[in-house]
């Protein structure tokens, strides 16, 4: 099964969502963070002109940035969504504070509904992920796995060189710190770490690299 993965990068914190889709026309959308009409019509229409099923949206974590685009990707699509439960304070916070970003049209969407849990095998049509709780970004921050394409979805964890903020509410270094050393580091070092932020980089390169290790 060929997989591809595709990014666009979204609002005013440069957030990247993910696309992944197979060579059945099979897609799942991973933090969808479109804001204005052109993010969402860039997203839709990249859906559209490859003739995309989309059969879920998953959500790494539920900051602001992440999930700006939530209400127009579940109500388009009309797929499952999937959170960790941890993060569901985190996702109903957002309407709170999302004018103090100038995001005055931000639109609350209900919680997914699907949840996700650590070590879960989630099959999503031919697609099988694996799911680890990563937090210390956030409460309920989760990674997904794709062994047989070796790479991650990894959210706000791991950057190339650098790694997620933790002076956000529900951050802790230490927990982040587990999260990288004891299940991130713990992949093969050619797996393609796919970033919330940023370039794509490998397990074995931040291992060698990463600022982490300064802390």
């Amino acid at each position: 099964m060929g997989v591809q993965v595709s990014v666009f990068q979204f609002n005013a914190f440069q957030e990247n969502t993910y696309v992944v889709a197979n060579d059945q026309g099979e897609a799942i959308i991973f933090d969808p963070g479109c804001y204005s009409k052109d993010e969402e019509n860039a997203l839709s229409d990249f859906i559209e002109e490859n003739e995309l099923s989309v059969l879920a949206i998953l959500y790494t974590h539920a900051h602001i940035d992440h999930i700006l685009g939530a209400a127009f990707v579940q109500r388009k699509f009309k797929a499952p969504a999937y959170l960790h439960e941890k993060d569901h304070g985190t996702w109903n916070a957002v309407a709170s504070y999302a004018h103090v970003y100038g995001f005055e049209g931000y639109q609350l969407e209900a919680i997914p509904t699907k949840q996700v849990i650590d070590g879960q095998q989630l099959e999503i049509g031919s697609f099988n992920i694996q799911v680890r709780h990563t937090p210390g970004h956030a409460p309920g921050h989760v990674i997904y796995y794709f062994e047989e394409d070796q790479f991650i979805i990894n959210g706000d964890v791991l950057f190339k060189g650098s790694f997620g903020r933790v002076d956000l509410p529900g951050g802790d270094l230490e927990i982040l710190k587990s999260s990288i050393f004891n299940i991130l580091f713990q992949y093969p070092a050619e797996t393609i770490v796919y970033c919330g932020h940023g370039p794509e980089t490998t397990i074995g390169q931040e291992k060698r690299t990463n600022y982490i290790h300064q802390f």
